[in-house]
């Protein structure tokens, strides 16, 4: 384990972006590249469960940690990826205490939880580090949530109360289409779900997070008190460089014919 909880707690702001390939090579270069954490897309990436274990393994020799995005707040999908060595979960579309509360027991053993416990899986050490595993769960593995609809601004603080969630995250494409303001990321109304939302993590000592779509706005939400800021995605970074280098040298090619 990297320590991301740990940090977070310790006041930390820390630094990452989405795997959304699927792709055990990408993986690896964004990790290397000085992120603190990356997060696999199981709900709108295109890759699948099969192919979390081998971007996990890549990701193994990294500094960055790795996080999984689940599709449901079904026990079964959160502890798939957690016996395959996954730091921590992120669940959308959380609209009150119920449902966070189903993540929250997903991601822990007996007493905390309700995780299936298996010992011959890869977070274990495939049994060699159970106990320790075991032992640590609690302060290892980082549990997050989504903030995207209005019915979860309007259930926030119990959201927040539920133990074992330590991460209140902002959705803003999500959460401006149910506003009815649509990536209007200056509108007042976002504006004040993303205090609202930072309020009830600070209260009861966690974390707000949220995905940022320009680096220029980086400082904005770091100074309104967001502490896991993602930005950029592995997809975005190379079709942004390859439409870079497509547009430079077809505009040589262009001139040359002048």
């Amino acid at each position: 384990m990297k320590n991301l909880k740990k940090r977070l707690k310790n006041g930390e702001t820390l630094n990452g972006c989405w795997l959304n390939l699927g792709s055990t090579i990408t993986a690896e270069i964004v990790g290397l590249s000085g992120y603190d954490w990356v997060l696999l897309d199981l709900e709108h990436g295109g890759g699948s469960e099969r192919d979390i274990l081998n971007q996990l393994q890549a990701l193994e020799h990294t500094p960055a940690a790795a996080l999984v995005r689940v599709e449901s707040t079904q026990r079964q999908r959160i502890q798939k990826v957690l016996d395959m060595g996954a730091e921590g979960i992120m669940c959308p579309h959380i609209d009150n205490a119920a449902e966070a509360s189903e993540v929250a027991a997903g991601l822990h053993y007996p007493p905390h939880g309700v995780r299936g416990v298996a010992k011959m899986v890869r977070a274990t050490g495939y049994g060699l580090n159970f106990a320790d595993y075991y032992k640590n769960a609690q302060d290892d593995i980082l549990g997050i949530v989504q903030i995207e609809t209005v019915e979860s601004l309007n259930n926030l603080d119990a959201i927040a109360a539920i133990d074992n969630i330590d991460v209140l995250f902002i959705g803003p494409n999500d959460l401006t289409m149910d506003m009815g303001i649509h990536g209007q990321y200056d509108h007042p109304l976002f504006k004040d779900a993303l205090k609202r939302t930072v309020d009830a993590a600070e209260k009861v000592g966690k974390a707000a997070g949220i995905l940022i779509f320009d680096v220029n706005d980086y400082q904005i939400y770091m100074d309104a008190g967001i502490r896991l800021i993602g930005c950029g995605a592995d997809a975005t970074f190379v079709a942004n460089g390859a439409l870079a280098m497509a547009n430079k040298i077809n505009t040589v090619r262009d001139n040359s014919k002048k």
